[in-house]
């Protein structure tokens, strides 16, 4: 039976994977370290906590004696790491916070894995580091054509960017270093289930039908790249199951859309679904833009698709009006 380690699981990539992955994997067993910051909510997993193949341990990454204590009880041959503080204007406020969670933390569990697994056969063992595209910096508005590959250059301008940049060489180097046999994946923005409500679009979901105001930086013109997370989790269970170990892959569904754009769309299927005429565009409220503001994010995402023959299936409006009808169910 294959044991996994997911750091950060009871957040919402990471548990939506966990749910993806034991009904994935009847053979499964997974072990979630999470230190339950105030992203992080075990009711996002309440259907599986009284499954015997599910283990929940409350801890911080960065703590190296209890990385260790995982490590020699559950033994896992299989570690992901989504374990991390993720968002930009948090980053900008306290980058002392990002740098701590983000970049020791990879490290502390790193060494862990490393220490653990040194007397094992590495053929049966995997660190999949869960990044970002945003460590690649940003792209410009008027040039749809160019898109990031996996051997751009790290170009992060975010405190947010530069932590998960820097856990990305640390990742490498211990590739290289050690021949840890690791993968390194940089998804584009994830929506869906059980996302934690300061990410744009449950934010303008939840503000919509409270009729509040809904912030947009600028005017609205940053485009980012939009992948729903059941499409992510099977992305990462393909690279998990048949990758290369060492090898980085850019993860997206090529749905770029505007800030701006998207926030009217939501407004007005929200209009739609709920005949409430107070729900519209008139609820947008430009406000000062955020410093060092990427313009937008682009992915290739033809490695995947060819080695792995991984491809997004869930069309950008269908996920969006499930996840719009999943925040008025709830």
């Amino acid at each position: 039976m294959t044991a996994m380690l997911a750091t950060g699981g009871a957040g919402f990539i990471g548990s939506n994977f966990i749910l993806h992955e034991l009904a994935a994997h009847p053979d499964l067993r997974i072990v979630n370290v999470d230190a339950l910051t105030y992203a992080g909510s075990l009711a996002n997993l309440a259907s599986v906590a009284q499954d015997p193949r599910y283990a929940f341990i409350q801890a911080d990454i960065t703590n190296q004696a209890a990385m260790s204590a995982v490590f020699t009880q559950y033994n896992p041959n299989v570690v992901v790491n989504f374990a991390a503080e993720s968002h930009v204007d948090r980053s900008i406020q306290t980058p002392e916070l990002f740098a701590h969670t983000n970049v020791l933390g990879t490290v502390t569990l790193l060494e862990a894995a490393r220490q653990h697994w040194t007397h094992q056969d590495p053929a049966h063992h995997r660190f999949i580091q869960i990044s970002t595209d945003e460590v690649y910096g940003s792209l410009p508005l008027d040039r749809p054509d160019l898109l990031f590959t996996e051997k751009s250059p790290l170009a992060p301008r975010s405190p947010y960017a530069a932590s998960k940049a820097s856990a990305d060489t640390f990742v490498l180097s211990y590739r290289d270093t050690y021949g840890m046999p690791v993968n390194i994946t940089r998804c584009s923005n994830n929506y869906g289930p059980r996302q934690y409500p300061e990410k744009l679009i449950p934010l303008t979901i939840s503000r919509a039908l409270a009729h509040q105001p809904i912030p947009i930086y600028g005017d609205g013109s940053n485009v980012r790249d939009w992948i729903h997370v059941h499409d992510h989790c099977r992305a990462i269970d393909a690279i998990i199951q048949n990758a290369l170990p060492g090898e980085i892959y850019n993860i997206g569904a090529r749905e770029e859309h505007a800030n701006i754009s998207l926030v009217t769309t939501i407004l007005d299927t929200l209009s739609k679904l709920t005949n409430d005429p107070e729900i519209s565009p008139r609820l947008i409220a430009h406000v000062t833009d955020r410093p060092g503001h990427d313009a937008r994010y682009g992915l290739d995402i033809s490695k995947i698709q060819h080695d792995l023959d991984w491809h997004p299936q869930i069309p950008f409006y269908q996920g969006l009006i499930s996840t719009i009808y999943g925040n008025l169910g709830a």
